[in-house]
């Protein structure tokens, strides 16, 4: 015969499956870019965090406690690699005392895994620059690395969270569908453009410019990280009229003024633009991140000055 004791045990035990059971996966991310993929993959499963604003140059992140809470309650985390997150990831995953988010655990993924990686240097220097060396780690800006990465994601999540591996692989499948539909149309809106020469504050677009045909002829720092210099600017101004460069591309978290001045000398239009998901209201997925993004620079290089 059951008492109220059993049958109140019962209830608690029934409480406590059915909370566990709909309980969302923690994913902490290190980018937003990444972040909006997990969700695309994870929708209603997941939770997801991450670090770096998008509005932020995410080579340099205040490490702040909030982020050692995200991650001590991570069941997942997902790095972009490439030592982009170098100078602030590990003090924060340290200090998190999570062992399922830890390298070489099924929590810890490693995003740029399989991406044909640009800029590798053959050596190390310190008189190059701030130079990542395993190669430039900005490849979320090409759009079909974000198949790869949807992928590596969707495989580890079957992982964690068997039960629901379908459920992945069905969103999986529906992205990379809808970003299949899009690259054509992306690539057919910029085919006029193809070979247009642009100089860049920083060495961010070069999977973007491969993917779509443009050409980087240069950046306005005379090396990685290092901020532009009146020498490198006297040399930079004549070379980019000899070239007719079309472009001067910076990322919104830089500075105007100099970008401003070399496009004034060069005939040169400034495009401003986000480097992640989220870093303005028009872009707050993947898809519609590279919508953007194609929109701006088409409209800089069609409107007369």
């Amino acid at each position: 015969m059951k008492t109220k004791y059993h049958i109140c045990f019962s209830l608690l035990l029934t409480i406590i499956w059915a909370s566990m059971a709909h309980a969302k996966l923690h994913i902490v991310t290190t980018t937003s870019d990444l972040g909006a993929i997990a969700r695309e993959i994870g929708k209603d499963k997941v939770e997801v965090n991450s670090i770096a604003k998008p509005t932020e140059d995410p080579h340099f992140v205040d490490a702040k406690p909030g982020f050692i809470v995200k991650l001590n309650k991570a069941d997942m985390l997902i790095d972009g690699g490439l030592q982009l997150e170098i100078g602030w990831l590990p003090t924060l995953v340290t200090g998190a005392r999570n062992q399922k988010i830890l390298p070489g655990n099924p929590g810890y993924l490693v995003a740029a895994t399989g991406i044909s990686v640009l800029e590798a240097p053959a050596s190390l220097d310190r008189a190059m620059g701030d130079v990542h060396p395993l190669g430039n780690p900005h490849f979320m800006l090409d759009p079909v690395n974000g198949k790869i990465v949807a992928a590596h994601i969707c495989d580890r999540l079957c992982l964690i969270d068997a039960v629901n591996c379908t459920y992945y692989k069905n969103n999986l499948n529906d992205f990379v569908k809808r970003l299949d539909d899009k690259l054509p149309e992306w690539q057919k809106m910029l085919k006029p453009y193809q070979g247009i020469k642009i100089v860049t504050y920083h060495k961010t677009f070069p999977y973007f410019a491969k993917r779509f045909n443009l050409d980087v002829v240069d950046t306005l720092e005379p090396k990685p990280g290092i901020p532009p210099s009146p020498t490198h600017i006297s040399h930079l101004i004549p070379m980019m009229k000899h070239e007719g460069v079309k472009l001067v591309v910076i990322e919104q978290f830089r500075e105007r003024k100099i970008p401003g001045f070399v496009a004034d000398q060069t005939g040169a239009k400034v495009v401003i633009l986000p480097i992640m998901v989220g870093g303005l209201k028009e872009t707050d997925d993947y898809l519609s991140f590279f919508d953007y993004t194609i929109q701006q620079i088409i409209s800089a290089l069609t409107t007369k000055s």
